[in-house]
């Protein structure tokens, strides 16, 4: 006898986005939620038939389709869900990510569970919760754990750059030489797009290495000063937003007259005085397209820049241990792809600021692929040890 399929289901739009989907009669399905009430949430539900649930990305104030959603599911231990998304296809090359412990840790589905824009989970009998995201999520909680893994280190200070709309407080750290004048200055930024988290980890992994007990560690420290702002949308990755193509203009497009996004005005002011020309290396860290594989540079329109760019990618390339696959012929160069004038009208990137400031030597967008690297499948350590990787790199360049 087929099962009485009375579906009622309540969907709130939004960031605190919310389905309770309700099978009355003698269904299996009775109680199960499907939300996205948590730090990085974004989903929008549609309906559920037959354990089918249909659902897509909450675009909210994003001006153009794009692809990041995380989801949060209770109540269905023991059963298999399928999971359809109907505003195109928003799976990439590895599968949903998966979190079984409340987004502390993250893996790969993998594509065995994929089909087409679909993808089917049985939840384990005591899976109580369990989070599917498009990528690997990287949330201030994740920032403050490592942070705390190197509380009270003298060469370590955690300040504030600005407070955001919202009053969420934008974190300005600095790594290396805190007194007196070092010799160089390096700035690190991440996540103008709030949904391009892979990066993050990245840049874990370079703040883990400024602070190792290492040869190069302890050089950058006698010598260096490193500033990283790890979110400079911070209110987008709390919210879960796309972040990229925000309206009416992003985060990274907001360096031009005056800025609309506190955290970039606040940049934009602190960083020339900070660097008192001192400031040599900025590095501006995404990911890009959906389903793009390599990581690479992106050019500077100023030929000087772009030397710099070319002769530390080929120092990046040339070393035995990275932990992702890098080839400086993946860079793209002014004028080609995405990286043309057209791409730029809405106002100026982060990177194209920082080629003017003084002093500068290089400066450069770096793209971190969300789920492959060529064949390797990207997990967050491996994004850790490449970020890691990046800084032995930097110190050759420096004093080639």
């Amino acid at each position: 006898m087929s099962e009485t399929r009375n579906v009622m289901i309540k969907a709130v739009v939004g960031p605190m986005a919310i389905a309770l989907l309700c099978l009355c009669g003698n269904s299996s399905w009775a109680d199960v939620t499907v939300d996205a009430n948590y730090p990085g949430g974004n989903i929008i539900v549609g309906q559920i038939t037959e354990g089918v649930v249909d659902l897509q990305q909450d675009l909210r104030d994003t001006k153009r389709w794009w692809f990041y959603w995380n989801f949060r599911v209770r109540g269905s231990e023991g059963r298999t869900l399928k999971f359809r998304f109907t505003n195109r296809n928003v799976i990439g090359n590895r599968g949903p990510a998966v979190s079984l412990d409340e987004g502390r840790t993250w893996s790969w589905l993998g594509m065995e569970a994929v089909e087409g824009a679909s993808f089917s989970y049985a939840f384990a009998p005591d899976a109580k919760t369990v989070r599917f995201a498009f990528s690997l999520p990287y949330q201030e909680t994740d920032l403050k754990r490592f942070l705390a893994q190197h509380d009270g280190n003298r060469y370590l200070a955690i300040r504030e750059l600005c407070k955001t709309r919202k009053g969420r407080s934008v974190e300005r750290i600095h790594i290396g030489k805190l007194d007196g004048h070092p010799t160089f200055r390096v700035l690190i930024t991440c996540r103008h797009h709030a949904c391009e988290s892979t990066a993050s980890y990245v840049v874990e992994g370079m703040m883990a290495a400024l602070l190792a007990e290492t040869e190069d560690g302890k050089w950058f420290r006698e010598k260096a000063e490193v500033l990283v702002v790890p979110f400079m949308d911070k209110d987008g990755v709390e919210d879960g937003d796309q972040g990229k193509g925000r309206e009416p203009w992003d985060h990274c497009r907001d360096y031009s007259g005056k800025s609309l996004y506190s955290s970039v005005g606040a940049l934009r002011q602190f960083v020339p005085k900070w660097s008192d020309g001192r400031l040599k290396v900025a590095f501006d860290l995404h990911s890009p397209y959906i389903r793009e594989q390599a990581i690479y540079l992106v050019g500077s329109s100023h030929r000087k820049i772009w030397n710099e760019q070319r002769i530390f990618s080929l120092l990046l390339e040339a070393r035995p241990d990275l932990a992702l696959p890098f080839n400086s012929s993946d860079n793209m160069p002014f004028g080609q792809g995405w990286n043309i004038p057209q791409s730029y009208t809405e106002g100026k990137s982060f990177f194209q600021w920082a080629d003017e400031l003084e002093g500068i030597r290089l400066s450069s967008a770096f793209e971190i692929p969300y789920a492959n690297v060529g064949k390797k499948t990207l997990t967050p350590d491996d994004a850790r040890a490449f970020g890691a990787s990046l800084i032995p790199t930097l110190r050759a360049y420096v004093e080639q």
